[in-house]
């Protein structure tokens, strides 16, 4: 029996959670990462060497190795230095290096992948050089994904500058795949980055799969305060067009107030609530599950507990 398809639409962190969760179990995993990024390591290389963003490239990779973890640390270790190397990701400089001899992005991350042992596919949304953009309520244009994070503001709109060509092999894996996933991960500059690209969207609308959104756990500073679940899905229906969603996977833990209190204070950051009383005429299904565990100080997914249902669905 042939192993089901699976694509992931999302960005480093966030999708890197659910791809570790998946990796091990029998599928096919196609992930599609963005590569608006312009931060920190990723955001010098971009400038100094006009590519793509690939810090969330690296990180992904970097957590479907089925090398020993300490070829991820390398991988992720970040230089100390006085000079131009300060804050050099390792795998940041070993994809530059790949990319500058092959001149495709494409082919440096297949390279970087055989060099990992990846076994399934990772591939980048596009192979351009794009610039991220976000226009606020107030209608400010801010410019640049690190710039529309750090802003703290809500955004009417976001698009970019110069219109990607999405990789073609993108769009014949959504239009191939049993299932689409969209990651939990920032949903404007991770999520959304996706969903503003036409042939995106008429590959999902297009595709036999069905879509699933992964709801995340905790809201944004300024982009998403005060979102419940039902406001996170309306925001991708506004690029994906409504009923496009199958169903959402929501969590609906319990934290302890203790916790709950660190992120409202330290973090601006409350848990999006499942507001089923907005949900009343929605098509899409909505599955609800104790989601989250705390690992150093910090909320996150339960990989364990967010393969047990995503492979479940598939299998129904």
């Amino acid at each position: 029996m042939e192993n089901k398809k699976v694509v992931i639409l999302g960005g480093g962190t966030g999708s890197s959670r659910i791809l570790m969760s998946l990796k091990d179990l029998p599928l096919d995993i196609t992930a599609v990462i963005t590569v608006s990024d312009d931060g920190s390591s990723t955001g010098v290389l971009r400038k100094e060497f006009t590519v793509p963003g690939i810090g969330d490239i690296r990180k992904v990779l970097s957590n479907l190795s089925t090398l020993p973890n300490e070829v991820k640390k390398v991988m992720e270790y970040r230089l100390s230095t006085y000079s131009d190397l300060n804050n050099h990701a390792i795998g940041n400089l070993a994809l530059l290096a790949y990319l500058k001899d092959t001149g495709s992005l494409q082919t440096s991350i297949e390279r970087l992948s055989q060099l990992l042992q990846v076994k399934h596919t990772v591939l980048p949304l596009s192979e351009d050089f794009v610039t991220l953009m976000g226009r606020t309520v107030d209608g400010e244009i801010v410019e640049g994904e690190e710039n529309i994070t750090i802003s703290g503001k809500k955004y009417e709109r976001i698009f970019y500058k110069e219109e990607p060509h999405v990789l073609p092999k993108v769009i014949e894996k959504i239009l191939e795949a049993d299932l689409v996933i969209i990651s939990i991960g920032s949903l404007y500059t991770s999520i959304l980055p996706h969903l503003i690209c036409k042939d995106i969207v008429k590959a999902i609308n297009d595709t036999n799969a069905k879509v699933m959104y992964v709801c995340n756990a905790m809201t944004q500073p300024g982009e998403t305060d005060g979102f419940g679940v039902s406001d996170h899905v309306e925001t991708l229906e506004k690029y994906i067009g409504k009923d496009t969603i199958d169903v959402v996977l929501a969590s609906n833990t319990v934290i302890d107030e203790e916790m709950l209190r660190k992120y409202e204070t330290k973090e601006q950051k409350d848990q999006v609530r499942i507001d089923k009383e907005n949900m009343k005429d929605k098509k899409y299904e909505l599955i609800e599950a104790d989601l989250l565990t705390t690992e150093e100080g910090k909320i996150t997914h339960n990989s364990l507990k967010i393969s047990s249902i995503i492979f479940s669905y598939l299998m129904r």
